[in-house]
């Protein structure tokens, strides 16, 4: 018999979660590396590592953001959330710099890209924060029926 436990109920160290997320950004910059061979680069081929590390930033962000929701802790997942998205940002714009040669300043419009996915990592933290939040504060709260108001009717 196998279970059948959710993903999102799992809980999933946010450096684990990071750390595999670097290996894939490792082995796609690997795979481009190889399919474009000694074949002549473009202006997008040589900075195919950068879009590489910004996918996967965002994936990080997304998916990090979700499984926070699960986390009995929050602020201790999100203090080790932040510190490893900034880990993994560091990680891959290293790697990224490694595979293309082209620093992230030369890179064209990706600094600002790594900006917009820094932020936006904060947004969607903040967001499931807000909605676990209201999800608590509505289980906690008392429901009753709405009382019905004796309303005499004049004849």
């Amino acid at each position: 018999m196998t279970s059948q436990t959710s993903i999102f109920e799992r809980r999933v160290d946010p450096v684990l979660q990071a750390a595999v997320v670097l290996a894939m950004v490792f082995v796609v910059d690997m795979f481009g590396l190889i399919i474009s061979g000694a074949g002549e680069e473009g202006e997008a081929g040589s900075r195919f590592p950068w879009l590489t590390a910004a996918s996967f930033m965002l994936f990080f962000a997304l998916f990090n953001a979700v499984l926070s929701a699960s986390a009995p802790n929050t602020a201790k997942y999100w203090g080790r959330s932040i510190y490893s998205f900034m880990g993994l940002a560091l990680g891959a714009g290293l790697l990224a710099w490694a595979f293309s040669g082209i620093t992230i300043s030369d890179a064209g419009s990706y600094r600002w890209i790594y900006i917009v996915v820094s932020v936006g990592y904060l947004v969607f933290l903040g967001m499931i924060s807000l909605i676990k939040n209201v999800v608590s504060f509505a289980q906690r709260e008392e429901w009753t029926r709405p009382r019905l108001k004796n309303r005499q009717r004049e004849d």
